[in-house]
């Protein structure tokens, strides 16, 4: 199994299944042996074709002599692949492309004794006549978002900001880290990843946050292995920093997996105080544990707790609680492509979970202390509509400006939302709710 096949499968479980790529990516390649070159490929042909499916969609149209809504799904997805390797792919030759592609329609497709042979065709006119098909316009064309997702983007974001955005969740994602700084500094981390061949960068605003060039396998360099840095983008981070968190404060991170915010509380008090954090699936809490003994963190539990679910030791106890709650991920898609081909209707009932959760963790937070309400969507009503149904409830919480870097506006309403293609970080919402003293 070659990683064009792999890439196949993963596009076909994603279409026919509803999996996610990521999940399904890292299976298939394990089960299907694929080399670390390889599976880089796989990777790159999997997720670039499900962030430029419309506008090769754009392109098929014009390619085929049918209607393309009448192609075979596999066989759409060969297509796809095949020219996303000839328009977007310099290092492939084209004859490779077209050749992989119709053997491909042969294996996959053996009932459909005509899909080799038109597979064959609309890639032979796609090189032969690239640089002559006429460019999409329509935003929905150009950027492979579905209209009905760019109309809820459009919304939030505004018209001004949106086509920036767009192009950001269609860019390569620059790999960023935290320094540990319990166990090294920014520094020295930078020429230990040297001498294994990994550039580094200090973020632009982001203390203690380098992004990565050339890595490979991060798992398997030896300042992760040593705990130097963990995996985290400058937004989840930022989080955290906006909760100012004391020495030897009470923290709870009631959806911590995969860790890395208690990570980041763990290392910005200095090792001290104590960090709960929780999650509802077992083999979760046991990544945020390994995560945390990788790392040489020592002030922290990670515990099996359903965040909705009201824990009466916690009540009034906790000086500090992040409540990164379960939304439908619009500030990630650069990472997630695939969530922008998911039904926006499916995600109506989020804003009762996440106000659920958020009215939970509230009992736990002592007075006088802080809750961090955070989403990786841009969705006013997964954001500000339930911070502003929640504080209508809880007179005896109000929002606090965010502490924010210097490059960012000053703050005074309590709430923060990053949009792709302003400041180098993943879609993000903060909130900072103080419980009164």
């Amino acid at each position: 199994m070659g990683a064009r096949d792999t890439a196949l499968n993963v596009l076909i479980a994603c279409r026919r299944d509803g999996a996610w790529a990521n999940g399904v990516l890292k299976e298939y390649c394990r089960t299907d042996g694929l080399d670390t070159r390889e599976a880089a490929l796989s990777a790159r042909l999997c997720y670039g074709v499900l962030q430029n499916r419309g506008k090769l969609d754009f392109y098929l149209k014009q390619l085929l002599t049918g209607k393309s809504r009448n192609l075979h799904p596999v066989v759409r997805d060969i297509l796809h692949l095949g020219l996303y390797q000839i328009y977007e792919m310099d290092r492939i030759p084209d004859s490779a492309a077209v050749n992989e592609a119709v053997r491909q329609a042969k294996t996959h497709c053996r009932r459909l004794t005509w899909a080799s042979g038109l597979v064959n065709g609309v890639l032979r006119n796609a090189v032969r006549t690239r640089g002559t098909l006429q460019e999409p316009e329509a935003l929905a064309d150009k950027y492979s978002h579905p209209q009905n997702l760019l109309n809820l983007l459009t919304a939030y974001v505004g018209p001004h900001r949106l086509e920036a955005m767009l192009q950001a969740n269609n860019e390569a994602v620059p790999v960023v880290i935290q320094v540990n700084t319990l166990k090294t500094s920014a520094e020295v981390l930078i020429k230990a990843l040297e001498e294994e061949g990994v550039s580094a960068q200090k973020h632009g605003w982001m203390p203690d946050c380098l992004v990565l060039s050339g890595t490979g396998n991060l798992e398997h360099s030896d300042c992760f292995q040593k705990g130097l840095f963990y995996v985290q983008d400058a937004a989840a981070k930022l989080s955290v920093a906006c909760a100012d968190l004391p020495e030897n404060a009470d923290v709870l991170d009631c959806c911590a997996a995969p860790g890395g915010k208690s990570f980041a509380a763990a290392i910005a008090m200095g090792g001290k105080g104590q960090i709960t954090a929780c999650d509802i699936y077992p083999h979760k809490i046991n990544l945020i544990a390994s995560g945390a003994e990788r790392l040489g963190i020592t002030n922290l539990q990670a515990q099996l707790q359903d965040a909705g679910v009201f824990c009466p030791q916690w009540e009034n106890a906790m000086d500090a609680v992040l409540a990164d709650v379960p939304c439908s991920g619009y500030g990630i898609i650069r990472k997630k492509p695939d969530i922008r081909y998911k039904d926006p209707d499916t995600m109506q009932q989020l804003p009762a979970l996440q106000s659920q959760i958020l009215s939970n963790q509230a009992r736990y937070v002592k007075p006088g202390g802080v809750l961090i309400y955070s989403t990786c969507t841009l969705v006013r009503s997964e954001n500000e509509g339930v911070v502003e149904k929640f504080l209508a409830k809880n007179p005896d919480f109000f929002t606090e400006p965010l502490p924010l870097p210097d490059c960012f506006p000053r703050n005074t309403t309590g709430m923060l939302t990053l949009v792709p293609g302003e400041y180098d970080t993943d879609g993000f919402f903060i909130c900072r709710l103080r419980r009164k003293a």
